[in-house]
């Protein structure tokens, strides 16, 4: 099962599955709200519906965050917020594109306590295969993401890209962009890439990798234990 990350979701601090631990005993459910300082603009068919430079950021445990706005900001059906006199929310897909300032926002409110890290000139060794079959061979770039394990994106030139098929697949990361896929034999979607990512891939750009969970996996010659669930890459 793939998994969104973020403070309430996945393995983040307040999600189902948290990585960590914390000194107190954790409710099973919280509600955090915050003011967030960008502008923010929601367009459908054409015409700006929504401009607010008042919006909140509202968390639940379980869902990624929601923009809330002052019901006067709002020219389209929306609901009101439980706990936020005079304000609304709406679904993410109630308007056409959204927008923060001025750059186009995808997929899903971003999650301002998610972040993304590369390591561009990596040391480790990494060999990537499935039923004793090298796919991969090289020092892939690293990306670090906020709750997601280690993620290493080779260049095209050490995958064995003869022995992968191109599948019909394409997924969508707020903060990276749309990713297409490859199969293996019988074994479906086990590789991706960015082609052309939103600006925290682009130090990924058109680069390979795979989902640590389906593959065998080493960096510098020690197999890597597989997460226990599988997130989204």
């Amino acid at each position: 099962m793939l998994h969104m990350m973020g403070l309430t979701m996945g393995s983040g601090p307040f999600g189902p599955h948290p990585r960590g631990q914390f000194d107190f005993d954790r409710p099973s459910r919280i509600r955090y709200v915050e003011d967030f300082p960008r502008r923010v603009r929601g367009e459908k068919d054409g015409v700006t519906v929504i401009d607010s430079e008042r919006v909140k950021l509202v968390w639940v445990t379980g869902n990624l965050p929601q923009y809330a706005f002052p019901a006067e900001d709002v020219k389209v059906r929306a609901h009101a917020v439980k706990g936020l006199e005079g304000y609304v929310a709406l679904a993410w897909n109630a308007v056409d594109a959204w927008f923060e300032e001025d750059e186009q926002v995808f997929v899903h409110v971003r999650d301002p306590y998610s972040r993304i890290d590369v390591v561009l000139e990596p040391t480790r060794h990494v060999r990537v295969a499935i039923e004793g079959q090298t796919l991969a061979d090289g020092k892939p770039r690293i990306l670090y993401e906020t709750g997601l394990p280690p993620r290493y994106y080779f260049d095209p030139s050490e995958v064995r890209l003869d022995l992968l098929t191109p599948t019909d697949k394409q997924t969508g990361c707020a903060y990276k962009g749309s990713a297409r896929y490859w199969s293996y034999g019988d074994q479906k979607d086990v590789a991706w890439a960015y082609d052309n990512p939103l600006w925290d891939g682009e130090r990924i750009r058109g680069r390979i990798a795979f989902f640590n969970e389906r593959v065998v996996l080493e960096v510098d010659g020690i197999t890597q234990d597989k997460p226990l669930t599988e997130w989204s890459g």
